[in-house]
């Protein structure tokens, strides 16, 4: 991981400026000529000359002042601009000219420094016009604080000529990510044809908008992370000849080798790709494996003799002719009606396991005897063997699944937990996995249901497959609703199924009638324009009507915050409850929680802007569910990026917020924007929850949270009683963040905060089982961490 001297000093890139667009705006700036401001901003766009500074882990080569030796993995430079001038907000493209020091294996990379140790990073791709000029997009935001450059390879030479950092203008910028995702696409041999049909397919089912937020989200998720994939491959997924006698030491400890099924339907596969597929099991680490392959009455002549070639060379394979095709759920059952292992794995007769797959599960399986279903984290294969986009998933989550079914591959279940069920269904082709899933997680304890964070699974991008474009097989999502549907008329579930676009479901849970009072509790201070916003979009924009709003007066002093208040009571919703003394945020919520008359509770800050209207009724048809405990929302900051979409554990030290300034169309990492989730913590700011689990773990923790990470402790406790938390993106509001309050900006408030990050470190384990151990701990992106983390706990074990 890349880590910084504790001595570095950091600049902001530019200061707070308000942005075109911003709802708030902050003191105007000095007044220029028309000149001036015309020069600064044509400047912006020419662009600024640059140099690189080195920072660590470099050493001088000559007396070049723009060469260096590259002597630690950790090395890396800054890149630094020689005008007095800021930088606006925005995307810009880094290029280096007269580059020396390109490497395929491990080419420079860049990242923004926004204050939090980086370690994602976008590659610098090399020009198709000169092979020693590359260049990448950076997108640069006022938390912005350098631009760093790691130079690659130890003990390369990193040299260059020029360097220009220039701010690409909206239209430009659209464009590089057009033409970005068209290489990629090409690269992974994906013809020109194929991607003007997806973006015709965009258009009809989102618009342009849809087609911007797929640009952005393959631009973050697909290309520009394609040569940082490789990287962590390289340190962290290689299967060499040390890692294969570490295999073969650690399969020697198992006290039983239990026999592993591999379920293989096969439908006209072509040659190369069958016999790849097959060619992946016989390669495995763990011996002990059967695969049992049915061919569903192929059409292409090829495919049954090299089936029954392939059965003939190995005793360990299985095999069904079927007479007619029944297609994958009936082509399934034949294939698990060979098995005789205690373990039932799927592989697609077109995708690949990865070497270590059925002996991480053997080995998982020694370490969990009571486990049923085992799913691992995968990845995607081009045609020409490029592994890409890889889907590091979360252990399990109740609201995930019942969101997507993101188990997807590789999955494995106790062979006769699956028979029991029925195994897979006629009639739900394209979702029978999540049919299965659904009806198996009815019938067992969620404790055992496991994750291994490793990727055990390549799933192969060919035409007309859903890994390439997720609209291939529309009948799939429909399938996938009446599978969710009866899923929830199966659990007496008072709830109906609405279809996000995308694979993406929506539980929409009936409100009890009548309606439980909501005590709406919301902190103040002076600023009474601000929560006279907050107060008058509550009462003008929810459609929920039993609310209570209490305002907790915490010794405002400005006349015309009183005033407002003598003339808020007006509105016999509206209460107003004094509270004295130094703010103490939780003190302030319990002191109001014991007054409220409401069976659930709302936790509101006052610089809370309402969006949805149904955003209350979204979050107590959540909250009155007998299992969950808070209910958190989704949250913009004033300029339409995204402030809060749920809390992870252990980001930045304590906790971060989940794709923290993202744009607010964005689809999420592998869509976890759209879809309800379960958490490990929601944001204060506004948080739902029943009265009765509040009082019951005691509310805030006054004493030693006074200011920050009450919302995360008080969740983590909800946890620990028992109950799930839950974050749903169908409930939207604005958020100011820390309006009224102001910044850590001294020396006693930043005292005081280290002390509250303290008490945390030492009240809780930070490992959070719904992030993954492969994604960095310091950024909030999903971006790929640079080590892997070590578990305290035992690997793939969730937490309730």
């Amino acid at each position: 991981m890349m880590t910084f001297p504790p001595d570095a000093q950091i600049k902001p890139l530019e200061p707070n400026r308000p942005q075109p667009g911003d709802r708030a705006t902050s003191a105007a700036t000095p007044q220029r000529s028309a000149l001036t401001r015309l020069v600064s901003h044509l400047r912006r766009y020419v662009g600024y000359t640059c140099v690189l500074k080195p920072v660590a882990g470099l050493e001088p080569v000559g007396q070049d002042a723009r060469s260096w030796r590259v002597v630690d993995d950790d090395a890396y430079l800054e890149v630094s601009w020689t005008e007095r001038s800021w930088l606006r907000s925005g995307h810009y493209r880094l290029k280096l000219h007269g580059l020396r020091g390109l490497s395929d294996r491990a080419a420079p990379s860049a990242w923004v420094d926004t204050g939090l140790r980086s370690s994602g990073t976008s590659a610098l791709r090399p020009s198709v016009f000169s092979k020693t000029t590359a260049a990448v997009n950076l997108l640069l935001t006022s938390g912005a604080r350098r631009v760093l450059l790691d130079p690659g390879s130890k003990d390369a030479v990193f040299s260059y000529r020029s360097v220009r950092l220039r701010r690409l203008t909206r239209p430009e910028y659209y464009m590089r990510l057009a033409l970005g995702a068209l290489a990629a696409r090409q690269s992974r041999n994906q013809p020109i044809a194929s991607s003007l049909l997806l973006v015709m397919r965009t258009m009809r089912h989102g618009g342009l908008r849809k087609l911007a937020a797929d640009l952005r989200r393959a631009d973050q998720a697909g290309h520009s992370a394609a040569v940082d994939y490789q990287r962590w491959i390289e340190r962290h997924d290689t299967f060499g000849p040390a890692e294969q006698e570490l295999m073969k030491r650690r399969l020697a400890g198992l006290a039983s080798r239990p026999l592993i099924s591999v379920v293989m339907p096969v439908y006209n596969t072509p040659e190369d790709v069958l016999r790849a597929a097959v060619a992946s099991v016989i390669a495995q680490a763990y011996e002990n494996w059967e695969l049992c392959i049915a061919d569903d009455c192929s059409s292409m002549p090829h495919v049954q003799p090299i089936l029954v070639e392939l059965a003939a060379g190995e005793p360990r394979i299985k095999l069904v002719l079927r007479k007619e095709n029944g297609r994958i759920a009936k082509a399934s059952n034949s294939a698990l009606a060979l098995a005789s292992g205690e373990w039932t794995a799927l592989l697609d007769h077109d995708d690949l396991l990865a070497p270590t797959a059925l002996a991480e599960v053997a080995l998982f399986v020694g370490q969990h005897p009571d486990a049923e279903i085992i799913y691992s984290d995968e990845d995607k294969i081009a045609g020409n063997g490029l592994r890409y986009e890889p889907y590091f998933k979360p252990d399990f989550s109740r609201e995930m699944l019942r969101s997507q079914n993101y188990f997807n591959h590789l999955t494995v279940y106790r062979t006769e937990t699956l028979r029991a069920v029925g195994a897979w269904r006629p009639g739900f082709e394209g979702s029978q996995d999540f049919d299965v899933n659904l009806r198996i997680f009815e019938r067992v304890d969620p404790a055992n249901i496991h994750h291994i964070p490793k990727i055990l699974y390549h799933w192969r991008a060919l035409e007309g497959s859903t890994a390439l474009d997720g609209y291939e097989k529309s009948y799939a999502h429909d399938a996938g609703k009446r599978a969710l549907e009866e899923h929830l008329a199966r659990t007496k579930t008072d709830a109906k199924v609405e279809a996000v676009s995308g694979v993406v479901y929506r539980i929409l849970h009936a409100v009890s009638e009548p309606q439980p009072l909501v005590s709406i509790i919301i902190p103040t201070r002076d600023r009474w324009e601000l929560l006279r916003n907050c107060v008058d979009s509550i009462r003008q924009k929810t459609t929920y009507s039993q609310y209570e709003i209490l305002i907790v007066d915490n010794d405002s002093v400005e006349p015309e915050t009183k005033a407002y208040l003598a003339a808020a009571v007006s509105d016999p919703k509206v209460h107003v409850l004094p509270h004295r003394g130094a703010f103490n945020f939780s003190a302030i919520n319990n002191s109001a929680v014991s007054q409220a008359k409401g069976s659930i509770v709302a936790l509101v800050n006052n610089d809370i802007e309402v969006i949805s209207p149904d955003w209350l009724t979204e979050m107590v048809s959540w909250a009155q569910q007998p299992d969950i405990g808070c209910v958190g929302a989704k949250l913009y900051y004033a300029n339409d990026t995204i402030q809060h979409a749920g809390v992870i554990l252990g980001i930045g030290g304590v906790a971060g917020h989940s794709h923290k300034s993202f744009p607010r169309y964005h689809e999420g990492y592998f869509s976890r924007l759209r879809m309800v989730q379960n958490l490990s913590a929601v944001t204060g700011a506004c948080l739902v929850v029943r009265k009765a689990i509040y009082e019951q773990v005691g509310g805030l923790e006054e004493a030693n949270l006074a200011i920050a990470f009450n919302d995360v402790d008080f969740c983590l406790k909800v946890r620990e009683a028992g109950y799930l938390n839950i974050w749903t993106p169908f409930a939207e509001l604005y958020h100011l963040e820390s309006e009224s309050r102001g910044a850590e900006d001294n020396a006693e408030k930043q005292d005081r905060f280290n002390a509250e990050a303290d008490y945390m470190l030492g009240r809780w384990s930070l490992n959070d089982p719904y992030y993954s151990p492969n994604l960095t701990l310091d950024r909030e992106d999903f971006s790929l961490s640079a080590v892997r983390k070590l578990l305290t706990t035992p690997m793939g074990q969730s937490a309730q």
